[in-house]
């Protein structure tokens, strides 16, 4: 595996891959990497000659109160996990590589839709912060296939959203949820856990998999629908930040003639907060 710390060094081994007719695939991350990362990137090797995954930890998506200057950086245990996975290319910038100008002074790429509701309304600027740093690592990368997973499913619909809206030969292909062995979606930030809470923040997916079980037995009052798993959520001893079934492209609120739906949820335990989804289709 090769390591690139700058743009021009990275540019320039791709340059020559794309000139032997390479299809190049491409993981960004925040590092800390776990199975689901690892899942990402075998996705990737299977439909494209070369693989590049970034770690950067992106100030831009942090709001103030939030956890980037403690977010978990384990750099080389990361780079001993991409070498064992086949990994060809790591990129890894600094901030001032990504933001040469300062975050302050940096242009922004802002989607519009479906950036306010959901994790947007809790964190306000977030996607703003994702959508401009995902543009920079495209247009650095250029890559023929960016892989996400579908854990972070607004992002990635608003990925989707951006790569459409701007006309990026970008193929944006979702990779499955990675689960603990109790279903527990697999996330960087479940280390916050406590031992006390970790039997029970699995209600989260508990809580959405009952509202898609009523949703598939025709029961379409989805508001009464949230409220009963917020219950359900808050009788476990964590607060709901949002249950919510939506139209699984748009991210409206669900109507009751959506056959494309999903259910997503994020709760908060002591130190942490966590995001899941679970989607039906026909329904």
């Amino acid at each position: 595996m090769k390591i690139f710390h700058s743009v021009s060094a990275l540019r320039g081994d791709l340059n020559k891959d794309r000139l032997k007719g390479f299809r190049v695939g491409f993981v960004p991350t925040m590092g800390n990497l776990h199975d689901g990362h690892l899942a990402l990137l075998k996705q990737a090797k299977q439909s494209n000659d070369v693989v590049v995954c970034s770690i950067f930890v992106n100030a831009l998506q942090f709001s103030l109160n939030e956890d980037w200057d403690k977010y978990p950086r384990t750099y080389q245990s990361d780079c001993e996990k991409l070498r064992n996975a086949g990994c060809n290319y790591l990129f890894h910038p600094d901030d001032i590589e990504m933001y040469p100008n300062g975050l302050d002074t940096q242009s922004r790429v802002i989607c519009p839709t479906m950036t306010d509701v959901l994790c947007g309304a809790s964190r306000p600027g977030h996607f703003e912060g994702v959508t401009t740093v995902v543009s920079k690592l495209f247009n650095i990368v250029q890559p023929d296939e960016a892989i996400f997973g579908i854990k972070d499913y607004q992002q990635l619909a608003v990925i989707r959203r951006m790569v459409e809206d701007l006309c990026m030969p970008i193929q944006v292909t979702s990779a499955p949820i990675h689960r603990e062995a109790d279903g527990l979606a697999m996330s960087s930030r479940n280390r916050y856990i406590t031992d006390e809470e970790r039997p029970k923040v699995i209600v989260l997916k508990d809580a959405l998999d009952w509202i898609a079980s009523q949703i598939k037995i025709g029961n379409r009052n989805f508001s009464e629908l949230e409220k009963a798993a917020a219950e359900q959520v808050e009788a476990a001893g964590f607060n709901v930040d949002y249950l919510t079934c939506s139209n699984s492209k748009t991210l409206d609120l669900a109507a009751n003639d959506d056959s494309e739906i999903t259910i997503l949820g994020a709760i908060f335990t002591e130190s942490a907060r966590l995001i899941d989804n679970v989607s039906l289709s026909g329904s």
